[in-house]
C-alpha cells in the first residue's frame, strides 16, 4: 500500500503535472550522461597516471580531486532527484526494492571485483555503495517539506568538521566517514557529507513537482546526437559504470607494455631507489628532463639495459641540476 504524501505532492495538482512527474525526462538523462562521461575522462587520467604513461600523479593535484568531487556530487544529488520523481505520487515499493536490488548488487561487485585487483586499497563504501545507503535513509524525507530537507542536508554537509573524531576510527564505522583518519581506498564516498548531496536532490525534486514548476524542463526533448548520445549513457550509467574501468585499464595496460612509463615517471622511480627524497626528486627530474627527454632511454635504464653512454649522459644532467638546484 503506497505511503500517504503530504497534501502537496502531485495527487493535488493538475493531470498534466502527473503526467509529467510519470514521464522519463531526457534532460534528468541527459544531466547522468555528462556526470558519465566526466567520470570516464577522470578514470582514464586517473589510470594513465597509475600505469605512470603520464608523469603527473592526479590525486596530488587539487583540481583533479575537485573534480572528481563534483562528479560524484552530480551523481548524488541526480540520485536523490530521480528519487522523488519516482515516488512523486506515492512510494512505489516494488520499483524500489528492485532498483535498490540492482544498485546495492553493483556495490557488492565493485567491492569484490576491487579487493581481488588493488587488494590494499579495495572499494568498501564509494558511490554506489553510498548511493544504495541514500536511498534507504533519503525516504523519510520524501514526506518532508523541502526547507526541512534542506536544513537536514546542511546538517551532513558540515558534520565532519563537527563530529569528527578518533573515536570513531573503527573499520566498520568508516561508512560514516566521521573518523579522523582516512581509510586506503581507491573510492571514498561515506554518509557524511556526502548524503547531504542526495537529500539536497530530494529537497529540490518535492519542491519542483508538486508545483508543477518543471513542467517545461520535464517536455523537454534532445534534438541532436549528442543529447542522444547521452541520454543513452545517462540511462545505461550502471552497466557503463560496472564495464568502463575494465576496458580503459585493459587498453592501457597494453599500451604500457609496450611504451614503457613515461619519462618523467621512469626518472622518479630511479630517483627514489637512489637517492629515497621525494621532495627532492620532482625538481631534479623536471630538470634532468629538459635534456634528456627520450622514452626509449628512460625504458633501459628502468629495465637495466642502458649503455654506458646512457648512464653517462643521465649522470652529467643530474649533477648539472644538483649543482643549479642542491638539497636544502
Amino acid at each position: 500500500m503506497p505511503l500517504p504524501m503530504r497534501q502537496t505532492d502531485l495527487t493535488s495538482t493538475s493531470p498534466k503535472a502527473r503526467t509529467a512527474a510519470s514521464q522519463r525526462w531526457d534532460a534528468i538523462d541527459v544531466a547522468r550522461g555528462l556526470a558519465i562521461a566526466a567520470m570516464i575522462v577522470y578514470h582514464f587520467s586517473w589510470d594513465l597516471s597509475f600505469l605512470q604513461l603520464i608523469g603527473t600523479n592526479i590525486l596530488q593535484v587539487p583540481a583533479w580531486r575537485w573534480f572528481a568531487r563534483g562528479i560524484a556530487g552530480s551523481f548524488l544529488m541526480l540520485a536523490g532527484f530521480g528519487l522523488a520523481l519516482a515516488h512523486v505520487q506515492g512510494f512505489r515499493r516494488i520499483p524500489f526494492l528492485k532498483r535498490l536490488l540492482r544498485v546495492g548488487g553493483a556495490a557488492l561487485a565493485v567491492t569484490l571485483g576491487t579487493y581481488f585487483a588493488f587488494p590494499e586499497s579495495y572499494i568498501f563504501f564509494g558511490i554506489l555503495h553510498c548511493i544504495a545507503v541514500s536511498s534507504v535513509l533519503a525516504l523519510p524525507f520524501l514526506r518532508l517539506p523541502p526547507g526541512l530537507t534542506l536544513v537536514a542536508a546542511a546538517f551532513f554537509l558540515v558534520g565532519p568538521w563537527l563530529f569528527t573524531s578518533p573515536a570513531l576510527d573503527a573499520p566498520w564505522l568508516d561508512w560514516l566517514g566521521l573518523g579522523a583518519a582516512e581509510p586506503v581506498t581507491n573510492d571514498y564516498v561515506p554518509i557524511f557529507p556526502w548524503f547531504g548531496l542526495v537529500l539536497i536532490g530530494v529537497a529540490a525534486g518535492t519542491w519542483l513537482l508538486p508545483q508543477g514548476e518543471a513542467l517545461g524542463l520535464a517536455r523537454w526533448r534532445a534534438g541532436n546526437p549528442i543529447f542522444t548520445l547521452l541520454i543513452w549513457a545517462g540511462r545505461k550509467s550502471l552497466p557503463i559504470y560496472l564495464t568502463h574501468q575494465i576496458v580503459l585499464l585493459g587498453v592501457l595496460y597494453g599500451v604500457a607494455q609496450i611504451v614503457g612509463p613515461s619519462p618523467s615517471a621512469a626518472c622518479r622511480q630511479i630517483c627514489l631507489m637512489q637517492n629515497g627524497d621525494p621532495a627532492l626528486c620532482p625538481s631534479v627530474c623536471s630538470c634532468i628532463l629538459q635534456q634528456v627527454p627520450e622514452r626509449g632511454l628512460w625504458q633501459r635504464l628502468l629495465a637495466n639495459k642502458a649503455a654506458a653512454e646512457d648512464n653517462m649522459r643521465i649522470s652529467r644532467a643530474a649533477q648539472q641540476c644538483m649543482r643549479q638546484s642542491p638539497p636544502s
